[in-house]
């Protein structure tokens, strides 16, 4: 198991972004939880196996169809 945190940048809030995070999540096998943040970016958790961790960051950086991502930043670690 590997520990993700993203933070997803640009026209992410308001449309969906971390409701569908979360069922893109649960189809790849991994718990997430997700906020959004004051600055406008989304706050992103995940604990997974890291190749579908991978993928699931991959998909953050196109989110669901009305979302520009501008900008994503992330981080691993061991799980807590």
């Amino acid at each position: 198991m590997t520990y993700l945190i993203v933070r997803i940048y640009g026209q992410v809030q308001g449309i969906g972004f971390r409701y569908v995070a979360g069922q893109e999540a649960h189809k790849l096998g991994v718990t997430c939880s997700a906020r959004n943040e004051p600055d406008g970016s989304v706050y992103i958790e995940a604990e997974g196996d890291e190749e579908k961790l991978g993928k699931f960051l991959k998909w953050c950086g196109k989110g669901p169809w009305l979302a520009k991502v501008d900008r994503v930043e992330s981080e691993w670690s061991q799980p807590v």
